[in-house]
């Protein structure tokens, strides 16, 4: 990205907030204890529409956002406490930030597959109050080009739930009153995920889990790069793997590339850690439109030279990582909910770096990140807008969907050369076997 200030790049023309078009239930919407375990922050994405985008109309867009919160009502609500002190979603319907700005900038000036404190602060807008859930802005280029970002709560949603929303604000945008019918309901019943009266947490239940891990305000820099994946590439290497699901082949390279870059000692201790989607684990299963956190942090350990070592075969790797997955069931995440209501989780720092032992992989496999079709087509690129903590990883389709996959990896400047080098490397090798 060019060098530039946000403040004479990109101009706010309009601010302003969109309220559900009909009377939405007011009350405390009660939260989870995965909800409250959430990183109490606001996730930062960015959608970029090429030129010829210019069938984003501000008022359109308003129009379906104000019909998206009538069934997606939370989010036109606040974050508080009620009388116990326990925070909870104020449903009150206030609306969701909309904010309107015009760059001097073409799309092409602005590398949107690389997130960094910049592209924040230019496309997704300040959160003002900070008790908002949802914040939105659209920003026009020069070009025709179109950029949208949002910032979402996580103490109010995850992943799937976001991807949800914005699958049905896009359905309004292109369909008006007719997209209703065709647009999934949320499910706002967040007791199904209630802790047990009395807890119940089994003995080596939690074993699965990641306990947490605190997070340092290192003074080294970190570096935020993206890499891509082919579609044959992905294949070379799921066959590498032993025929591992996507996530864990590409977590299982991650995770070798990530220790052998930080030149750990052989006998230490390292671990990958992920949330994972449970909607479809609990029994009996979550509605497939629950609305909020559904994601238990899992991890997978190892000692650095079971994982870095050239003797021990990647799919030795990713075998950890899929034991890992196999062992979430309904057991363990009722034992985890439970754990968490007992420890009375508090608020989680929103930035820092994981300990150089640590890497997180976040998944959006899957996930709908391109069906934001506004009514044109679908964004060029979708990412978050920023990536402040090292040691955190994001994989996610790239784009056309069957394109493969887009990691995108924040880290030690340090230890980033060192991180790409094999990286590109373990990739040449994989696909000429």
């Amino acid at each position: 990205m060019k060098s530039m200030e946000s403040n004479k790049q990109v101009q706010v023309i309009e601010s302003s907030f969109v309220a559900p078009r009909e009377a939405t239930p007011t009350k405390g919407l009660w939260l989870s204890p995965l909800d409250l375990a959430a990183t109490r922050g606001h996730t930062p994405l960015v959608y970029l529409y090429r030129s010829g985008a210019a069938f984003i109309d501000v008022a359109r867009l308003k129009e379906a956002m104000a019909k998206a919160l009538v069934p997606f009502y939370p989010f036109a609500g606040r974050l508080g406490v009620n009388a116990d002190g326990r925070v909870e979603i104020s449903c009150n319907g206030e609306g969701a930030l909309f904010v309107v700005a015009r760059s001097s900038l073409v799309a092409e000036d602005v590398d949107f597959s690389r997130p960094s404190l910049q592209l924040r602060g230019m496309f997704v807008p300040r959160i003002e109050p900070s008790s908002l859930i949802l914040a939105t802005q659209v920003t026009f280029f020069k070009c025709g080009g179109v950029a949208l970002g949002v910032a979402v709560q996580h103490a109010a949603v995850d992943g799937p739930s976001t991807f949800h929303f914005m699958q049905a604000w896009s359905a309004f945008s292109r369909n008006g009153d007719g997209a209703a019918a065709t647009v999934e309901l949320p499910c706002h019943d967040r007791t199904l995920l209630r802790a047990r009266n009395p807890p119940i947490v089994h003995p080596g239940a939690l074993a699965a889990t990641c306990p947490r891990v605190a997070l340092s305000d290192s003074p080294e820099p970190t570096v935020t790069e993206a890499f891509t994946i082919s579609r044959a590439q992905l294949a070379a290497l799921k066959r590498l793997c032993g025929g591992a699901s996507t996530f864990c082949s590409v977590g299982a390279l991650l995770w070798r590339c990530a220790t052998t870059a930080r030149q750990l000692p052989p006998s230490a201790t390292v671990r990958l850690s992920f949330p994972a989607n449970f909607r479809r684990r609990v029994r009996p299963p979550l509605p497939s439109g629950y609305f909020g956190n559904a994601l238990i942090s899992l991890c997978a350990a190892s000692v650095v030279a079971d994982v870095a070592s050239e003797a021990a075969p990647l799919a030795s790797v990713a075998a950890r990582i899929t034991g890992a997955v196999a062992r979430m069931d309904d057991v363990l995440v009722r034992s985890a909910i439970d754990h968490l209501e007992l420890a009375g989780m508090g608020i989680r720092p929103p930035r820092g770096s994981l300990p150089e032992t640590e890497i997180r992989i976040v998944s959006w496999l899957g996930m709908p990140l391109h069906d934001a079709d506004f009514g044109s087509g679908s964004p060029q690129v979708v990412s978050r807008a920023d990536s402040v903590r090292g040691g955190f990883a994001h994989v996610m389709d790239d784009v056309p969907a069957d394109a493969g996959v887009r990691v995108v990896m924040c880290m030690k400047a340090a230890n980033m050369d060192e991180f790409k080098r094999l990286f590109y490397a373990n990739i040449a090798h994989t696909s000429k076997l």
